[in-house]
């Protein structure tokens, strides 16, 4: 690979008295291309953000693949993700970024909940009839945003991003299913330990005991929301993690074996080609074509 994905954290390139930004997709554009930075170049990221299209289509790189952008099309991005938009500038809309942290600090267990839900969408559809329902919030949040009044702030920002998150998840074409909380919050708990403890186990059994659950519920609450087993989940999780950090190239393969919980490189090797029919080394070769 010719060049290393550099890791972005949220000060990088923000200046706000809160950990929380909304920009158009041309002001982010204008911002990093004066600090040189090729938004088009996989990046992985340290904070949250959403990305809304109001116009135009293009295609966005999310975790090795790519994401149809078109009027109604809503991204929601995770921290550590991998991610490049295209190189010319093709959509409008608007991007917005946060520290997780910030937004969870505020949040009861019930508003929780829901942003945990929509974060755990790949993509959102809510249909372009539909944009103009968000503009009241997008509105609000520039101009909090512009507000050098920092009194509470903080606050109605939060607030005002949860009702916008609740608005989309209202609008979308798609209806979220509807989870039992507490089988939802089950399964994002076992989704936070695998990456707490990846790289001392991947076995199942571990992590329903962790949970205090057994093998069959855990089984079953990743079957009903994820639609694979939990063998299956901890499977794909652990794949996308290896070909992130690949991509990185900053590790070796027998370096990203250790670091990734297996005792033997071939091992690692094994898995890595079961799933993509590539060595781990042919994969990292194919990212540079």
């Amino acid at each position: 690979m010719k060049s290393k994905i550099e890791n972005i954290n949220f000060s990088q390139f923000v200046n706000q008295s809160i950990p929380f930004e909304i920009l158009s997709i041309k002001e982010l554009y204008e911002k990093l291309d004066k600090t040189n930075f090729d938004l088009s170049k996989p990046h992985r990221i340290e904070f949250h953000a959403l990305i809304i299209i109001t116009e135009g289509e293009s295609n966005h790189n999310l975790d090795f693949k790519d994401e149809i952008l078109s009027p109604g099309v809503i991204l929601p991005l995770v921290k550590d993700q991998v991610h490049s938009f295209n190189k010319k500038l093709l959509v409008k809309g608007y991007v917005i970024s946060f520290e997780e942290s910030f937004i969870t600090q505020y949040l009861n267990e019930k508003n929780l909940f829901h942003f945990l839900h929509i974060y755990h969408s790949p993509s959102i559809l809510i249909g372009k009839e539909n944009l103009i329902r968000l503009n009241p919030f997008l509105q609000t949040l520039q101009n909090l945003q512009n507000d050098s009044n920092n009194n509470l702030k903080a606050e109605i920002v939060n607030s005002v991003f949860i009702a916008l998150l609740f608005q989309i998840k209202r609008l979308s074409i798609y209806q979220h299913k509807i989870f039992k909380s507490q089988r939802f919050k089950d399964f994002i708990q076992f989704k936070q330990l695998i990456t707490e403890h990846y790289n001392e186990t991947h076995n199942v059994n571990d992590y329903a005991y962790k949970l205090s659950v057994s093998y069959k519920y855990l089984n079953d609450i990743c079957k009903e929301i994820s639609q694979k087993t939990a063998k299956e989940f901890l499977d794909s999780w652990l794949l996308l993690e290896i070909k992130r950090n690949i991509s990185e190239n900053k590790y070796t393969s027998q370096e990203i074996a250790y670091k990734m919980g297996f005792n033997e490189p071939s091992n690692f090797i094994r898995f890595f080609k079961k799933f993509t029919d590539f060595t781990p080394n042919q994969f990292k070769e194919k990212l540079v074509k």
